[in-house]
Order: structure tokens, then C-alpha cells, then sequence
């Protein structure tokens, strides 16, 4: 197809030579794509995976999270943690696991949450476990993870997240969103839950990456949880005296 093809100037043949580049030698002259932008739907096709952002020292990557639940009478620790992880990110998940066993009646998950420690375990794991992984970050990952665990719903494919979690269920503000952000828009996400005081880091990104992406501020993990799944998350209202 000629509309898909653009003359090129080859500039080690001399002047005057051109090569006519088609959509069918991209993948031999720039070696195979570095994203696999199904990847994202089939990985978060099952209750208990989650889309996370992290912050390396060469930019953003896009971190899945996965939570399931393991057979474990009276055990001592209710979760198990695996993935090369550091123990700021571990706290992150006790933090995560304790507001939401704390919120379990405005979540409708009592139930689910009975049999936690006396027959069942929750298993985190971050994927690609030769990288070391810490910091608060991940925060809000985890517990929409553990929420979609408990709930049997699927998180929205097209969403990814990152944010601190405090016990209040504040969400906190967090480094490297910028980068985290073009790695979003990179792998082909198209919704990014934020801190809303990270808000203020999204203004210097190219005005194609700002297009590209749908950006919902949130201040409490209530919210990040109505955007994370499709038709939100129906919540219970405490009564208040």
C-alpha cells in the first residue's frame, strides 16, 4: 500500500538515492516492539491483578501486581510477599490489607474477609523478581488488587495507578509521576489514577502524551477505586452520629 510507505534519504548511499520503507520492514530495520499493548488486558483479565507505575533510575515502567489466596490454617502472617521486594513496599501492603479489613462492611466483603488468617492467606506478588522493588508507591495498587481479589471483579485494563496509601485511605503524593506517565502512555494505557497534589507534574508533558491520556486525580482511595473498575465500586455509606 503506497499511503503507507515514506521515501527515506539514505544519506551512506550518496545524495540522490532513496529507499521506499514499508509498515512491513519496520519490525526488521528497528528489531521487535519493546510493548505488547494486549499484554495489559490479558494480564489483567483475572480478579486480583492490578496496572501499577514504578520509578527506576532510567524512567517509568508500568508494574503489574497480583494477589491471590492461599489455603493456610492459623497462620502467623496473613500475607506472604514475593517479588525481590524492600520492606517500604512490604508495609505498603500490611497497610494495604489493614484498611481494607477495616472497611470491610462499606466494601461488602465482610465474608470474603472472614476466613482471613484461620483458613486462607493472601499471596502479593510483583512480577519480574531479579529487579529489586521499594517505596510507598504502590500504595493504592495493592489494596485495588486485594479489592478486586475479595470482590471476584476484574480492574479496567486500559488503567493504571500509582499513589501512597496512608490508614486514613489518603491517597499521598509520590516521586517520578512524570515518568510514570510517559511510561503509561508508552505501553498504551489510556486512564492513570494520580495524588491529587501530583497534579502540578503533569504540566511540562508533550502535548501528545497529555492527548493520549486520561489523568483522574484522586485525594482518598475511595475514589481511585470507583475509577479503577468498570461502572465504579458500589460502597456502603457509614451511618454518622
Amino acid at each position: 500500500d503506497g499511503r503507507s510507505e515514506e521515501a527515506i534519504h539514505c544519506a551512506d548511499e550518496g545524495p540522490g538515492e532513496t529507499w521506499m520503507v514499508g509498515l512491513s520492514d519496520l519490525e526488521e530495520i528497528l528489531g521487535p516492539p519493546k510493548y505488547d499493548f494486549q499484554d495489559g488486558a490479558r494480564r489483567v483479565s483475572t480478579p486480583g491483578v492490578c496496572t501499577g507505575l514504578v520509578w527506576t533510575t532510567t524512567g517509568g515502567l508500568i508494574q503489574y501486581i497480583e494477589s491471590s489466596l492461599v489455603r493456610g490454617r492459623g497462620e502467623k502472617d496473613l500475607v506472604i510477599m514475593t517479588g525481590h521486594l524492600g520492606d517500604v513496599i512490604k508495609e505498603s501492603a500490611t497497610i494495604a490489607l489493614s484498611w481494607l479489613r477495616s472497611h470491610s462492611w462499606e466494601l461488602n466483603l465482610e465474608s470474603q474477609l472472614d476466613d482471613l488468617g484461620e483458613r486462607n492467606q493472601v499471596h502479593i506478588h510483583l512480577p519480574a523478581g531479579a529487579v529489586p522493588k521499594d517505596g510507598p508507591s504502590a500504595g493504592i495498587t495493592m489494596v485495588t488488587s486485594l479489592v478486586s481479589l475479595f470482590s471476584g471483579r476484574q480492574v479496567r485494563s486500559d488503567t493504571a495507578m500509582t499513589g501512597e496509601l496512608s490508614l486514613r485511605g489518603l491517597v499521598l503524593p509520590v516521586g517520578g509521576v512524570r515518568d510514570k506517565l510517559l511510561a503509561a502512555h508508552r505501553g498504551g494505557i489510556k486512564r492513570v489514577i494520580i495524588p491529587q497534589r501530583n497534579v502540578r507534574d503533569t504540566r511540562d508533558l508533550p502535548a501528545e502524551v497529555l492527548a493520549g491520556l486520561k489523568i483522574l486525580p484522586v485525594l482518598y482511595v475511595e475514589e481511585a477505586l470507583q475509577h479503577a473498575f468498570l461502572g465504579g465500586f458500589p460502597m456502603r455509606l457509614s451511618a454518622s452520629l
